[in-house]
């Protein structure tokens, strides 16, 4: 909800007859997103004419759509004084740099130790996410590393948001794959659901089905090596490439399984990769891919304009140590011949 949390009664205007009504609910109430929005209708905190609706309802003009808020809840999550890597901070935002397996917030088998908890012994939060995510603007997978945006107040959260629905903030990442993507640069847009045998899983589905994601990518560099696994074996090629992803859209595990889904797994990933090459080639190489926490993925830039100033920021996180040895292990391969 907004910053005041009152009601809301609003008639539901022709121009918006048809439309979604986590559509309409945002487009009405200042400040709202369309996450937000779902959220109430989920939880049966927005009405029409009377009665709770459902999620999937659709507006029709002249209807009476009452937005309620909730029930405040005090948030039980504690302050915990752990260093944090700050690249960009101001009065009601700030940009951190998250390292490899720290969870973002608390989540079942997670309660303490995440980011959200150390983020709570530095600053004020935002309560834009709910009682377990406040400031958390969007999100990393526990084992993917970089930089993340965190609000520190209501409004700007609420801005925030809806700029990245907007896609109106640049978000980039570095990831190392498998193999040589060809083309070398383009869009990956599917629909991405739950995988219909493993939940824990993200799958491309079928039209209709999930939900609309997309990735564009462009190569920053190609890896092409040789290797003898023992002296009466013929050498072995193999092939691997940095890219530069940007996304459109944030769905859960997108990039990873996009680039599994195109033949281009990530090295290292534990759900969506390729074990068996992973687990081949050089005996350092093997090594740097056991010593990676998760997949070879690490958010590197965001670029955005101020929600309140209107400057231009942008801001870069290099790779984590992990990484940039696995990268510096490919380049001096290459080197060798």
């Amino acid at each position: 909800m907004p910053e005041d949390d009152v009601p809301r009664t609003f008639i539901v205007p022709e121009h918006l007859a048809g439309q979604r009504l986590d559509r309409v609910v945002a487009e009405l109430v200042p400040g709202m997103t369309r996450s937000a929005a779902q959220r109430l209708l989920r939880e049966s905190h927005i009405l029409v004419d009377g009665a709770p609706a459902r999620p999937a309802d659709h507006a029709v003009g002249g209807q009476q759509l009452s937005v309620q808020p909730p029930v405040a809840r005090p948030l039980a999550l504690a302050a915990e004084p752990v260093k944090l890597d700050i690249v960009y901070e101001d009065d009601v935002l700030l940009v951190v740099n998250k390292p490899p397996r720290m969870v973002v917030h608390p989540a079942h088998g997670h309660h303490s130790g995440t980011l959200v908890n150390a983020l709570l012994a530095h600053c004020q939060l935002s309560g834009g996410s709910g009682a377990v995510r406040p400031g958390v603007v969007h999100r990393l997978d526990q084992d993917t590393s970089g930089l993340l945006l965190v609000a520190k107040r209501d409004d700007v959260h609420a801005m925030l948001s809806r700029m990245v629905e907007e896609r109106a903030i640049r978000r980039r990442y570095l990831a190392v794959v498998w193999g040589t993507p060809e083309p070398p640069s383009g869009r990956i847009q599917t629909t991405l659901g739950r995988h219909p045998q493993h939940r824990t899983m993200m799958a491309v589905l079928q039209p209709g089905r999930g939900r609309l994601a997309i990735t564009d990518y462009e190569t920053l560099e190609t890896y092409r090596w040789s290797w003898c696994p023992s002296a009466d074996e013929r050498p072995r090629q193999r092939q691997a490439s940095l890219l530069r992803c940007e996304l459109q859209t944030g769905r859960t595990h997108q990039i990873r399984v996009h680039l599994s889904h195109r033949g281009y797994p990530l090295l290292g990933d534990p759900l969506y990769g390729d074990r068996v090459r992973d687990a081949g080639g050089p005996e350092r190489l093997r090594e740097l891919i056991r010593a990676l926490p998760g997949q070879a993925l690490h958010a590197a830039e965001l670029a955005f304009r101020h929600p309140l100033t209107g400057e231009e920021l942008h801001v870069e996180a290099p790779p984590p140590p992990a990484l940039a040895a696995l990268l510096g292990w490919l380049r001096a391969a290459v080197a060798a011949g």
